[in-house]
């Protein structure tokens, strides 16, 4: 006489807070350096790789998704602090997240860090480039909601 036995199992993926920070902050750096690409390529191919002594468009691209990466998890280590809340919260943050990037490390510690290692076309300090604002401002909105989704 045979026995047959069924196992209803639910998987689910379920990340850590900074597994979701660093995945939001790749997608949050993939979808801002196609903005970047259109817009001023240049930044992509001579500034961003140009911060390590690299050049050119993959160096760029290495180094952009890097940063999005370690600064994902930062706005990870933040959310866990203060408590997301909502999804639209997480968003809020996240715009917030890149807004503070913008005026932090791309309009002041760029510009200096760029100056200091010679690179030649270095932007002015401070460098409160509007373009530069709205790369951030959709990197912190995709990783908000790319955080959101994850946790």
């Amino acid at each position: 006489m045979a026995t047959n036995t069924q196992t209803t199992a639910e998987t689910e993926v379920l990340l850590d807070d900074w597994q979701a920070g660093v995945v939001g902050g790749i997608a949050g750096a993939a979808v801002m350096a196609v903005l970047v690409s259109v817009m001023n390529a240049a930044v992509l191919n001579g500034a961003i790789p140009g911060l390590y002594g690299l050049s050119g468009g993959v160096a760029g691209w290495t180094v952009h998704l890097s940063h999005g990466a370690v600064l994902g998890v930062v706005f990870a280590a933040l959310i866990r602090s203060i408590g997301g809340g909502s999804t639209g919260r997480t968003v809020g943050l996240g715009i917030a997240w890149g807004v503070a990037t913008w005026i932090g490390l791309a309009a002041l510690v760029m510009p200096l860090w760029l100056r200091a290692v010679g690179f030649p076309q270095a932007p002015p300090v401070p460098n409160f480039a509007i373009p530069s604002l709205l790369w951030h401002v959709v990197y912190g909105g995709v990783l908000g909601v790319a955080y959101a989704v994850l946790r």
